[in-house]
């Protein structure tokens, strides 16, 4: 059996065009998730690390979505640019990224700040 000290979901829920909650997919998550895994081989993780794409985790809004766990740390708005910073922060440092913390960017877009 497998033991991972981390477990990394990445939405790539996709939907219609012009459906009301949006998706992951249209919001970058397949590039997302590309990301992650070029970052998990340069590191050589995948025997530390689960790596797994899937279907909406339901904050459409805020996406591309990603959950860590055992942390259940959920993160929102994760691009490309961010998986490095959120591997060697989070992963390897134990440290969360906490300025993409879904509950963050949440309250940010409430506030009519950067979210948006």
């Amino acid at each position: 059996m497998i033991t991972y000290r981390h477990h990394i979901f990445v939405c790539m829920n996709a939907r219609p065009p012009g459906h009301p909650k949006g998706d992951c997919t249209s919001k970058g998550g397949r590039d997302t998730m590309a990301a992650f895994q070029e970052e998990m081989e340069k590191r050589g993780l995948w025997e530390k690390v689960g790596l797994n794409g899937c279907t909406c985790l339901g904050p459409c809004q805020l996406g591309p979505t990603v959950v860590v766990y055992p942390e259940g740390v959920w993160y929102g708005k994760v691009g490309p640019a961010d998986v490095a910073e959120i591997m060697e922060k989070h992963i390897l440092g134990g440290k969360p990224v906490e300025r993409l913390f879904l509950k963050t960017l949440f309250d940010q877009s409430l506030a009519g700040g950067p979210a948006g």
